[in-house]
């Protein structure tokens, strides 16, 4: 090999090398893909729906969250975050309550259209399902938008900041549904 095919290849070599470290630290530190399991967050997301999960930045109400399961040390859930840290949450008639305002989350109608149940969400209050008056600082309360089929703070209470791996930014697959969710 002469010198010139010699200063191409390492070239090329460098080239690579840092092409996977800079993927390498995306993927640590900004940006992940991971894969929608299950059927808790439907139809908003389906099983096998693959999605892009941003690991900088604010958590706001409503954002859709990837976090370490509590009740699993294999699994991963994607839920919608519905409080935040100070929250009073309560249900009531079907209608989500935080701090004492009503919110409509439209992301349901679907699920409630499709329901022969008069509610999809049972009345409750977080001091009923938590024990707590409050959302506690450093934690979230999290639902799945399947009400009727998802395993959630109801069920397993908050979920610490620290447990977040991301929240979802962009769906990739399917391809028909590309995009922001």
């Amino acid at each position: 090999m002469n010198h010139s095919a010699k200063k191409e290849l390492i070239s090329w070599i460098k080239s690579f090398l840092v092409a996977v470290l800079l993927v390498f630290l995306c993927r640590q530190f900004l940006f992940t893909p991971t894969t929608v399991l299950g059927a808790s967050m439907s139809p908003t997301f389906e099983n096998g729906n693959k999605v892009i999960l941003n690991k900088q930045g604010k958590i706001n109400r409503f954002d859709m969250i990837v976090f370490h399961a509590p009740d699993s040390k294999e699994n991963n859930y994607i839920k919608r975050v519905i409080g935040l840290p100070g929250d009073k949450i309560s249900f009531k008639d079907d209608v989500l309550y935080v701090n004492g305002q009503a919110y409509k989350e439209s992301y349901l109608e679907e699920n409630k259209k499709n329901s022969t149940l008069a509610k999809i969400t049972e009345d409750f209050t977080l001091k009923e399902k938590t024990g707590d008056n409050k959302v506690p600082e450093g934690y979230y309360f999290v639902m799945g938008d399947n009400r009727l089929k998802s395993k959630d703070s109801r069920d397993f209470g908050f979920i610490r900041k620290d447990a977040i791996i991301g929240k979802v930014v962009l769906r990739f697959y399917p391809l028909s549904e590309f995009g922001s969710p």
